[in-house]
């Protein structure tokens, strides 16, 4: 569903966990399930909070597996994430994003199949 588009500047840390959920290639519907969440009170934090609560930062890190400072923009370099090049299966996620819905969802029922023979479903 197309937002409409803001009418002024998202403050600094409504920007950082913006450009950070669509890193790592969220929606902000996709963030609030994780969160446990509405995908309005995404929206609220990344274009009107001024001020985030501490619990909403740490529940927004913990979410997107990164630290509280990255998201405040204060890290300094320091992630959890692995150094090396990008595991083979993010590659292919990234190409299953650029598919059509149609498509996304023939995948997605091929790995519950073959999740579901594993027993890990």
């Amino acid at each position: 569903m197309a937002e409409r588009p803001p009418t002024k500047e998202a403050p600094p840390f409504g920007k950082r966990l913006a450009a950070v959920r669509k890193k790592h290639g969220l929606s902000q519907r996709e963030l609030s399930e994780r969160m446990e969440t509405t995908r309005e009170i995404i929206d609220y934090y990344e274009r009107r909070a001024v001020n985030p609560s501490l619990s909403f930062i740490e529940r927004a890190a913990e979410s997107l597996d990164v630290s509280v400072a990255e998201l405040l923009g204060s890290d300094s370099g320091i992630t959890r994430k692995r150094p090396g090049p990008e595991p083979q299966l993010f590659r292919r996620l990234d190409q299953i994003r650029q598919l059509q819905r149609k498509e996304q969802e023939f995948v997605i029922r091929f790995l519950d199949t073959v999740l579901e023979r594993a027993g890990k479903t």
